[in-house]
C-alpha cells in the first residue's frame, strides 16, 4: 500500500471546502482525486480529525491465535503430523474450518516448519552424499559421436516444409570459409578459403 497523504494537505483540502468550494474544485486545486476529497469529508465527520487510519490487518487476530498453545503442544507431541491431519484435528476438536495454507502460514510464523531429512532423497537418487549419481548419464551423453551433418548455417531460404527457394547471400566476410555447413546439402555452396 502507498503512504497516506500528509496531515497538512488534508487540512488544506478541508479548509478549502469550508470556504465554499466544491469537491471537484478542491481535487483539481490540490491535485488529488475526488474520492480522496470525499473520504476526507467523511473522515472529518466521523472522527472529528484527519489522522489517517491504520493500514493493513495488523495481524494476530486470526482463527488460530487462540489455539496457539494447543497447536505448539500438538506438533511437539507428534512431530510427523501433516498439515491435512492438523486441519482435520482442528475441525474435530475445535470446530474450526480452515484451509491448510492458513495453517501452514501460522506454523511458519511460529517457526514450526518441518522438512523430511535429505538422506531419504539421497538414497532414492542412488548417491551416498545426497547428490544424484550422474556418472552413467554423463558418460552416455559424451560418448555420442559428434554428427556434423546435422548442423548447417541457415543460408538457404527454406520454408518450414523444406522447400528450397535459392541461396541467401552470406553475411559477413565473403572470403571466410563457411562454418558448420552440411556438405551433403545440395543447395549450399562454400566459397573456397583463400
Amino acid at each position: 500500500m502507498g503512504k497516506p497523504h500528509p496531515i497538512a494537505l488534508r487540512q488544506r483540502v478541508i479548509a478549502f471546502l469550508e470556504e465554499g468550494h466544491s469537491h471537484r474544485a478542491a481535487a483539481v486545486r490540490f491535485r488529488v482525486s475526488v474520492k480522496f476529497v470525499n473520504d476526507m469529508v467523511i473522515l472529518k465527520r466521523a472522527t472529528g480529525g484527519l489522522a489517517p487510519r491504520a493500514q493493513g490487518s495488523g495481524g494476530g487476530h486470526g482463527k488460530l491465535v487462540s489455539l496457539r498453545n494447543w497447536i505448539t503442544a500438538r506438533v511437539s507431541e507428534k512431530p510427523n503430523l501433516t498439515l491435512n491431519d492438523l486441519v482435520g484435528e482442528l475441525a474435530d476438536h475445535h470446530g474450526i474450518s480452515i484451509h491448510r495454507l492458513s495453517v501452514w502460514r501460522f506454523l511458519r510464523c511460529l517457526e514450526l516448519t518441518h522438512k523430511k531429512p535429505s538422506s531419504r532423497r539421497a538414497e532414492a537418487a542412488g548417491g551416498p552424499s545426497g547428490m544424484p549419481c550422474l556418472d552413467h548419464a554423463a558418460s552416455a551423453f559424451h560418448a555420442q559421436p559428434f554428427a556434423t551433418d546435422r548442423f548447417y548455417r541457415r543460408d538457404v531460404a527454406e520454408n518450414e516444409h523444406g522447400q528450397d527457394h535459392g541461396v541467401v547471400p552470406q553475411r559477413g566476410a565473403p572470403d571466410r570459409p563457411c562454418a558448420l555447413r552440411s556438405l551433403e546439402h545440395p543447395n549450399l555452396h562454400c566459397r573456397p578459403a583463400s
